[in-house]
């Protein structure tokens, strides 16, 4: 069985976070440059079998696209051309960005590490993936 990675979009910056290799825990990777994302992912999946990406669907409060989805689509979309075989689900991303800064507080975290946004991002990720994992155990 492969990992299931999740993929927080960005125009600047892209968390990532993967499975453990039994799809069970959830775990921060990294954080990359938007325009290195899709080179970075193919290395990944070069040296380690991921069977599902996970892209975070950005959502206004009205459930409606956000304006950034545009963004999104064109970065699924190259990910897709480079790595045709391995899937891709959306998964709705709102608040996981506040959600990301609430577990820094919560875990204690300085101030001065919690404004490090590439860390909120690959957090943000991990979220994504979690909850995508918690939808799918509910639903079986």
């Amino acid at each position: 069985m492969g990992r299931i990675m999740a993929i927080d979009y960005g125009r600047k910056r892209t968390g990532l976070a993967v499975t453990d290799t039994m799809q069970l825990i959830a775990g921060g990777l990294t954080t990359v440059p938007s325009g290195e994302a899709v080179d970075y992912i193919k290395a990944y999946t070069s040296q380690d079998k991921v069977d599902l990406f996970v892209v975070g669907e950005p959502k206004q409060m009205n459930n409606e696209p956000s304006e950034n989805m545009h963004y999104v689509k064109a970065f699924v979309n190259r990910l897709h051309k480079v790595i045709p075989d391995i899937p891709i689900e959306y998964f709705d991303e709102r608040f996981t960005s506040v959600m990301a800064h609430k577990a820094m507080i919560e875990g204690g975290l300085k101030k001065k590490k919690r404004q490090n946004k590439a860390l909120a991002d690959e957090i943000s990720a991990t979220l994504i993936l979690q909850g995508y994992m918690e939808k799918r155990r509910s639903n079986l």
